[in-house]
């Protein structure tokens, strides 16, 4: 039975494992969806990106106005791991989740493993959940990361270099 407290989602990317690291952490502005769904900026020329690249640096997104800071960078390990924290919009200031992107080779390329957690911690009623319980919470996250991850795929699916 899937944890009511974490959404996975797994791709396969033809490119190596430290080329889809790069593509996920330099061009998350180009893969990731623009529009109120995807972001706390729903105007076209907002931008989403780690500032600066690296441990302790932050995910960003910001307008011609605002910056909202996504998270924090927990872990980097170029060509094998990401961590951040993941906050939508609307949670205060202590209402953080986590993202986990594991990046291991694989015959061909890269298998993509995204795991977003901590949803435990955010309170039932917490409009981040639209009504629903922790599994259909878990599974709404699912489908939205499933989505992200298949324009991070189309993105990134460079051939390997010879």
């Amino acid at each position: 039975m899937p944890s009511a407290d974490r959404a996975r989602v797994t791709t396969f990317v033809a490119v190596s494992p430290l080329d889809a690291f790069e593509v996920f952490t330099q061009e998350t502005d180009v893969w990731w969806s623009k529009g109120p769904r995807n972001r706390a900026f729903h105007a076209s020329n907002s931008s989403l990106r780690f500032e600066p690249p690296g441990p302790g640096g932050r995910l960003l997104e910001s307008s011609e106005t605002e910056v909202f800071e996504v998270g924090r960078v927990l872990v980097w390990e170029p060509g094998a791991r990401l961590v951040f924290q993941w906050r939508a919009s609307n949670f205060a200031p202590d209402e953080i989740t986590e993202v986990e992107v594991r990046f291991e080779p694989s015959f061909g390329g890269t298998r993509v493993v995204l795991e977003h957690r901590g949803w435990d911690s955010i309170r039932m009623d917490h409009p981040a959940r639209h009504g629903m319980d922790g599994p259909a919470t878990v599974g709404m996250m699912g489908r939205w990361w499933g989505d992200l991850v298949t324009r991070f795929r189309l993105r990134a699916g460079r051939p390997l270099p010879a």
